[in-house]
């Protein structure tokens, strides 16, 4: 039946999927939810997604933003997963205006919130034209902001459909799901990088810290910022 909100659809999906596994949230998603993309960073835990997408439709749009600051390793897994994955819509998405704004690289030394709006969150928020929605890969464990997370939820400002798959799972099913389905790792995680983003801005990890300790190291930041709130990029969890 036609919803006349978006809330109403999210509801009602929420409703007919409170039960269900992850798997029939993706396929509930890319079947029930609209025009749907995958939006993902190949990052550490990235490829269960991406799994669970080509197992349903290979064809699934696949939105990966490239901020040319990456490691080599990131953009050489993507190649690698996409392949292995047999994904036939993955887009790579890059701002049009890095030279003109950021011709030398040094924006990241003065402002690290400005240098993921323009290499990240803005050219994301374009490529997000058109669609009904996007799946994210967040998870209730990740942090006190987003305990109660739902499958399915309505991203303010924009009334786009958002859809966590991976909400109810623990670090453990992540590692379960990748071994039981022989899933290729990054190749930096086994080096100490268990959350893994633009090279200047991710470093390696300790025994006993916490995963994202690694990112913004020493800083306030946690969050890149590709979440909205009104229509515009937010820093921090939802």
């Amino acid at each position: 039946m036609p919803f006349e909100t978006p809330e109403e659809k999210v509801a009602a999906l929420n409703n007919r999927y409170r039960h269900h596994s992850a798997t029939d949230v993706m396929q509930g998603a890319l079947r029930d939810a609209g025009r749907i993309a995958l939006v993902s960073s190949f990052g550490a835990e990235s490829v269960v997604l991406l799994h669970m997408a080509a197992v349903v439709d290979k064809s699934t749009p696949v939105l990966f933003i490239d901020t040319e600051m990456l490691f080599t390793e990131t953009l050489e897994y993507q190649q690698e997963v996409t392949e292995r994955l047999g994904l036939r819509n993955v887009r790579v998405i890059r701002a049009a205006d890095i030279a003109e704004k950021d011709p030398y690289g040094a924006l990241r030394f003065s402002d690290t919130d400005a240098c993921c709006a323009l290499r990240k969150t803005i050219p994301l928020q374009r490529a997000l034209d058109g669609y009904d929605g996007w799946i994210t890969g967040r998870k209730r464990f990740q942090s006190s902001t987003r305990a109660a997370l739902d499958f399915f939820e309505v991203e303010d400002g924009t009334g786009r459909i958002k859809v966590n798959p991976l909400a109810h799972w623990a670090p453990e099913d992540v590692r379960a799901y990748m071994d039981e389905n022989r899933l290729p790792r990054h190749p930096l995680v086994a080096q100490g990088y268990p959350s893994i983003g633009c090279w200047p801005c991710t470093s390696k990890v300790e025994e006993g810290e916490d995963p994202r300790s690694g990112r913004w190291r020493d800083s306030q930041k946690d969050e890149c910022g590709i979440h909205f709130v009104d229509g515009k990029a937010v820093r921090g969890p939802l």
